[in-house]
């Protein structure tokens, strides 16, 4: 991976051989997002023959992330888990969607893709709704994320209205 001036940290993610099919489904997902190479090994690893994808690398949601086809030794976990924020519940449906298709379900707005890889879904509403200046309107509508595995906004606008 080529380091930007914008972006000089970037991810890299671990997977048993799938590297690329997971950064297609990936930049399927988001806007501003594309597979910007496909490094093909140049020899025999201990993950892989010569010609074999060792590394993908790919930009989501105009940020740059690496998918390294590195073999089984290190599944994902949910000790790291990325957040996407929603404008509407129509995206968070739609994301929740592709991500359970061969993921699971967790709770609070987490979902686990069919990789392992966890994610957030989380819509801007419920941000702000935390945030709300009023402490009981705030710690309502935490009290109902708390009860929910999808979030779903208008519940949630409802809890903090009381």
């Amino acid at each position: 991976m080529t380091p930007t001036k914008s972006q000089k940290v970037v991810p890299c993610l671990w997977f048993d051989g799938d590297a690329e099919e997971a950064a297609q489904f990936y930049v399927s997902l988001l806007p501003d997002s594309r597979i910007d190479r496909v490094l093909k090994s140049p020899a025999d690893t201990p993950s892989g023959p010569a010609g074999m994808v060792l590394t993908v690398e790919f930009t989501l949601a105009g940020a740059k992330y690496m998918g390294l086809n590195g073999g089984p030794q290190f599944p994902f976990t949910e000790a790291v888990s990325f957040q996407i924020y929603c404008d509407d519940q129509s995206e968070v449906d739609r994301l929740w969607a592709a991500l359970a298709d061969g993921g699971s379900e967790v709770a609070c707005g987490w979902i686990k893709d069919r990789w392992g890889l966890s994610w957030q879904i989380v819509p801007t509403r419920l941000i702000e709704l935390l945030n709300d200046p009023d402490p009981d309107r705030a710690r309502r509508a935490q009290e109902a994320m708390m009860k929910m595995v999808k979030i779903d906004i208008s519940e949630i606008e409802q809890a903090a209205n009381g």
